[in-house]
């Protein structure tokens, strides 16, 4: 029965009359949501799958609920979830609409279909177009009513089913398409969401995985947290392993889809360029690049992969990025020799021409700003014969009328980055031109641009005077340079200035091109620079020639001329040093009062920033011009016009008396600076000072506690020497005793002397090591008072006429006084050292007696040599107690000088309060000049005032430098304090 029902529906032959496709779509609907069979639901939903094109209003009105109810209850059986997500996708996605995803970056390139499924269906009919648009849209709206749909149809991607998991992709990729934000925000918030789809990327099958790259381009459209999302589940690495697989810039369609969405995750998202380059993704970027010697035959595949390949290096370097990201990814791309494969690229032969003209933007911004990518360029040769440097060769391009427009554009920007704050590639261009360095023999970039300049090709004009405008960029000296430059017009006429050469061709009215260019030439070179000035103002022709221009009532075209004559005669009076009686700033001021009116000036000067090319120009630095004849405005110049718009309007509304006080306050100023910066550098020699006398005070400190700890050692050295004495006239009295008691004692007095005299001669040893060591201390003792004298006479000399001067001398007298009572221990010293010796000696001669006795057979002989020596030993001995007593006045002395080191310790330290009581002193100076230069400033203060009611702007850094300046004073001020405290 079920099967005659579809046989009806679908065309069988009818058994009565046929009913409508509402009829019939109603009810399939009503079986799908009655019948209790798995196998008739299945079938129902199949019917309204194939009528959901052709009645897909009638579908989705009537059937999309019951197919969202399908999804939810009958999960178990797969082939009825890919009946219902196919009829879904075929009522939501809109079939009149060629689905590709184009690029907005890619609007030049040939249309491609993505993954090669889409269709691209002519529209002949634009109402019924937008018809089935607004039905996408509705019935988006209508599944998207229930956020739990949007979860349901995540949860659905996990089945690996591949009639469940492909439906899926392609329902979700329409849903992104048509709302793309509501379903963004759903997918967010969604649990694991955006990680499910990443795992699409996965799928071994390939269809699956290609769809699923063109859902995670719609769904990274605008969205920076789902592309922080993506990145960081692996989606670099992932993407950059299947362009490999795929053959890189040979590979297909998918090659392309990976690079957009490449695209879309890096750009404008530096969180994700940081993550790029740090993952050393930018090294593998370098393979792509690698060309062939034959070039000829590229697919249009392989040129649109290449397109979207160096848009992607663009992306990473782009100007509008952070000055830190871009100058980070320009260095890797430099050391990962990424520069050097375009580079190679630039001067290959045989690439196609669009691709040679983005390679040379993308050069551009990989050498803007970075000096070691730039000096790289400049080193670049062509493979010609002889070699030509790769910048000559592209200057050849952009003067070159029958060149692409495009292609000169391109080289303009590439010859204005590589010169972007490079003032050594300025000074190298401008060095071209000048007499000294021409070489007949060879092309140079300044003969291209004199040669562009000066060509009868408009174009030419303009690219080569904004080019050479560049290389004056924010340079004095080679605007300086420049005015060296003569140029032979003709046979027999006098060469004349490469600046009166630009003045003359606008006086001969060439094209208004020509005339902008050369203008804005003349407006950046002169600017901030008196000399160019004067030496603009000396021809006599000048002045009356922009009066003039200014002055005449001309046609619509010719305003933009009027405007920058304005401009450049306003530069002649804002930078005019008054060098020239006839041009100073009052002359030409009453000449615009006289001629042209001020009122009518300034309104001829804002022309400029009216002009609708002007806030184009103003948007990006690269020259983007939908025509020639557009290319008006290069993006650096509307900058300097900014700047000087305002400062040129008030140069020419000021009187002379205005102008009189201004320069008046500005020399009061000047001299009120001079004395702040007088007592400021004052102030900082005296913090100088305090802090060498302090370092002073502290090394003197230290050597006297070193000093008086060399005291203590030498009394107890001297102690010990005693005590060794004292030990040696026992010893002598004992063997005095021995040697009268009897004779029979003899041999038991001699052993005992033979004791006594290896003890002695221990002892001797150890006198003359003691003697060394004191040699060695004295020598220390004598350096240590030499750097005491000498920095002495150092603090003497930095504390000049002030009480420090006299303390200094007395604590030199003190270390004189320490010098010589040290002095006078070694000699003490020496002197019982001599004594020792003297005593030795006489006992090893008495020791010899008995040595020499024991070898005589006679005992008279024995007895008359130990009477000889009892009477030498009983004579020593006296001797020694009268060395014992020189001992103890010895001591006493050397007890006196102790407390005397003691008083030189309390007056070093009533001298250190001298010292601190000095400091105190000079920081009341310091208080009493930081008062003077409070009141300094608030009589600057009042003078800026001043200025700012006469219109004057000031500076507002040098205000926020002097109260830096005044607060770090203070600051150290304080630190000082709390170093006096420490030192207390």
């Amino acid at each position: 029965m079920t099967m005659n029902f579809f046989r009806g529906v679908m065309g069988g032959q009818p058994a009565g009359p046929q009913p409508t496709g509402a009829e019939t779509i109603h009810k399939l609907c009503d079986r799908v949501a009655s019948s209790t069979l798995l196998e008739d639901r299945r079938d129902a939903v199949r019917a309204l799958k194939s009528l959901s094109k052709k009645y897909r209003l009638e579908v989705g009105t009537q059937a999309m609920d019951h197919l969202i109810h399908i999804l939810q209850t009958d999960r178990s059986d797969s082939e009825i979830l890919g009946y219902a997500l196919d009829t879904l996708y075929n009522i939501i996605c809109n079939d009149e609409e060629e689905e590709q995803d184009e690029s907005e970056d890619m609007a030049a390139a040939p249309p491609i279909p993505v993954s090669g499924k889409h269709k691209n269906v002519p529209v002949s009919d634009e109402n019924a177009q937008k018809h089935e648009e607004d039905l996408g849209v509705l019935f988006t709206d209508k599944f998207l009513g229930d956020s739990e749909s949007v979860t349901l149809l995540l949860t659905l991607l996990e089945e690996f089913d591949f009639h469940v998991r492909w439906p899926g992709v392609k329902l979700l990729t329409a849903l992104l398409k048509n709302q793309c934000n509501q379903v963004q925000g759903v997918i967010l918030v969604s649990p694991m969401g955006v990680s499910r789809l990443m795992d699409l990327l996965a799928d071994s099958r390939e269809v699956i995985r290609n769809d699923g790259l063109l859902l995670l381009q719609q769904l990274t459209k605008g969205n920076a947290a789902i592309q922080k999302i993506v990145a960081f589940e692996n989606a670099f690495e992932r993407l950059l392993d299947i362009i490999t697989e795929e053959g890189s810039s040979d590979g297909g369609i998918v090659v392309e889809d990976c690079l957009l969405l490449l695209v879309n995750l890096l750009k404008n998202n530096s969180s994700n360029q940081n993550f790029f380059k740090e993952g050393s993704y930018i090294q593998r970027m370098k393979p792509w690049f690698e060309v062939g010697d034959d070039n000829s035959g590229w697919s249009a595949q392989k040129v649109t992969n290449l397109h979207l390949m160096l848009q992607l290096v663009r992306v990473m370097v782009s100007p509008v990025n952070s000055p830190g990201a871009t100058s980070s990814c320009q260095k890797s791309m430099y050391q990962c020799g990424l520069l050097q494969q375009l580079c190679t690229i630039l001067m290959a032969t045989g690439v196609p021409a669009d691709i040679l003209t983005e390679t040379i933007n993308t050069v551009s911004e990989v050498i803007r700003g970075s000096q070691i990518n730039q000096d790289y360029f400049a080193s670049v040769n062509a493979p010609s014969n002889p070699p030509r440097p790769a910048i000559v060769v592209l200057l050849m391009s952009m003067v070159n009328e029958r060149q692409p427009f495009v292609l000169r554009c391109a080289v303009l920007y590439c010859f204005q980055c590589f010169l972007y704050k490079n003032q050594k590639g300025q000074g190298e261009i401008v060095a071209t031109l000048l007499p000294s360095t021409i070489d007949a023999n060879s092309i140079s970039a300044g003969q291209l641009l004199c040669g562009g300049l000066f060509s009868a090709d408009s174009l030419s004009n303009w690219c080569a005077a904004v080019a050479l405008a560049h290389a004056l960029q924010d340079n004095l000296t080679q605007k300086e340079q420049l005015l060296r430059v003569q140029l032979a017009t003709s046979l027999g006429k006098p060469p004349v200035s490469l600046l009166q050469q630009c003045t003359n061709i606008l006086s001969q009215g060439s094209k208004v091109q020509t005339r902008v260019g050369l203008l804005m030439l003349l407006c950046t070179w002169i600017s901030n620079c008196p000399i160019a000035v004067t030496h603009f103002l000396h021809n006599q022709e000048n002045v009356p020639f922009l009066t003039g221009q200014i002055s005449e009532n001309l046609g619509e075209d010719e305003r933009l001329v009027q405007g920058l004559c304005a401009l450049l005669l306003g530069i002649c009076i804002y930078y005019n040093d008054n060098s020239l009686e006839n041009y100073t700033k009052e002359k030409l001021k009453q000449l615009i009062e006289k001629r042209i009116g001020k009122e009518n000036f300034v309104e001829k000067l804002g022309f400029v920033t009216k002009h609708e090319l002007y806030s184009r120009a103003a948007q990006k630095p690269q020259p983007i011009f939908p025509s020639p004849e557009q290319m008006l405005f290069d993006h650096e110049f509307t900058k300097l016009v900014k700047e000087l718009e305002g400062v040129i309007t008030k140069a020419v509304h000021k009187t002379s008396e205005e102008e009189k006080k201004e320069e008046e306050v500005k020399k009061t100023l000047e001299q009120h600076d001079s004395i702040v910066i007088q007592y400021k550098d004052l102030i900082r020699d005296q913090d100088t000072q305090i802090q060498e006398l302090r370092e002073q005070v502290s090394t003197l400190t230290l050597n006297s506690e070193q000093m008086q700890n060399q005291v203590t050692q030498q009394q107890s050295q001297i102690q010990q020497h005693k005590d060794q004495y004292n030990i040696l006239k026992l010893k002598l009295g004992k063997d005095s005793q021995g040697l009268s008691s009897s004779q029979g004692e003899g041999a038991h007095v001699n052993g005992l002397h033979s004791e006594e005299l290896g003890q002695l001669r221990e002892e001797v040893e150890e006198l003359r090591r003691q003697h060394t060591l004191q040699h060695t201390q004295l020598s220390d003792k004598d350096s240590l008072i030499n750097t005491l004298r000498c920095g002495a006479a150092a603090a003497a000399q930095t504390a000049e006429g002030g009480a420090g001067g006299s303390d200094n001398t007395e604590l030199l007298g003190e270390v004189e006084s320490l010098r010589s009572r040290v002095q006078a221990q070694c000699a003490e010293i020496s002197q019982l050292q001599t004594e020792r010796l003297e005593l030795i000696r006489r006992a090893e001669a008495v020791s010899s007696a008995p040595a020499s006795s024991s070898e005589s057979s006679a005992d008279t002989v024995k007895v008359s040599e130990l009477e000889s020596r009892l009477a030498a030993q009983t004579t020593e001995t006296e001797r020694l107690k009268e060395e014992c007593r020189g001992l103890r006045e010895g001591h006493a002395g050397l007890e006196q000088q102790l407390a005397s080191a003691q008083s030189t310790v309390a007056i070093e330290q009533t001298e250190k309060t001298k010292l601190q009581q000095e400091v105190q002193e000079s920081k009341k100076e310091q208080d009493d000049l930081l008062m003077l230069l409070a009141d300094q400033d608030q009589k600057i203060l009042n003078l800026k005032q001043r200025l700012r009611d006469l219109g004057e702007t000031i500076d507002e850094d040098e205000d926020d430098l002097d109260a830096r300046d005044q607060f770090g004073e203070d600051d150290d001020d304080d630190d000082e304090e709390e170093d006096e405290e420490n030192n207390d």
